[in-house]
């Protein structure tokens, strides 16, 4: 990386942070209030009627999929708000037609995505001792489980904001898309409670693969394996990556 490039990264990933650190009550304290309400309601209140699940406490198995949750919104919702302003306001152009690279563009903005997403799951792991305890089995495992989803849903964020036309548009995928994915991504459940076509089903969502990867990593059960879920988030993440990087790199959306 040139020098004028590595500075133009270093200013979009500060100018990013500042901005969700600057308006943290609406960026940083949402997603851990309402991971609280889950913990109170189905930890506390619900959990005990359940007992264990996949031989553990129900709150202790639910606990990496509310995380992985925190991360997926914060991610996606960083970007695709920052970068759909960046648009509106027509910002978007003066960087496009700059002598900075695509990459530097599309890293600048993904690493401000995933800084966000990463500090809002550390708030939510620490509010979860409140209510649980735990052994990570594998932290080398979950540090890469909470980068690549961090990385994929800041990616998926910026393809939205590219292509909407409105700010109605950036609210469509989290409201239709991510969030009953996430509802039906194994958060609350094993899917070895579920009946065989509905286990079936639940292999084409992607958020499962990422649930079970982090349940796999802090909790040493899951219900698919580590090796498969780790490769199922190396593709997306390839396949988001290139999408996204094309879509820059031609001004697809971008362009007047």
């Amino acid at each position: 990386m040139t020098k004028e490039n590595w500075i133009a990264y270093k200013t979009i990933t500060h100018r990013e942070i500042m901005r969700f650190t600057r308006i943290w009550s609406q960026t940083l304290l949402p997603s851990p209030i309402s991971m609280t309400l889950y913990f109170l309601i189905f930890g506390a209140i619900i959990g005990p009627k359940i007992g264990q699940f996949e031989g553990v406490s129900f709150v202790k198995f639910i606990t990496p999929g509310l995380i992985m949750m925190a991360i997926i919104t914060n991610s996606y919702g960083n970007v695709v708000a920052s970068f759909f302003q960046a648009k509106f306001l027509r910002s978007i152009e003066e960087m496009l037609v700059s002598p900075m690279s695509h990459w530097v563009l599309l890293w600048g903005y993904i690493t401000g995505g995933v800084l966000r997403g990463v500090l809002v799951a550390l708030i939510v792991l620490l509010v979860s001792f409140i209510f649980t305890d735990f052994h990570v089995y594998h932290p080398i495992y979950a540090v890469c489980m909470v980068f690549l989803t961090a990385i994929l849903f800041a990616l998926a964020g910026l393809i939205n904001a590219i292509f909407a036309q409105k700010f109605d548009d950036i609210n469509f995928i989290p409201t239709f898309v991510l969030t009953p994915l996430s509802y039906l991504g194994g958060v609350f459940y094993s899917i070895k409670a579920l009946p065989p076509f509905w286990q079936g089903l639940s292999f084409f969502n992607p958020i499962f693969y990422m649930v079970n990867g982090f349940r796999y990593a802090m909790l040493n059960t899951a219900d698919v394996s580590a090796f498969h879920a780790i490769l199922v988030l190396l593709g997306l993440n390839t396949a988001a990556l290139v999408w996204a990087s094309q879509l820059l790199k031609r001004g697809i959306g971008l362009k007047q």
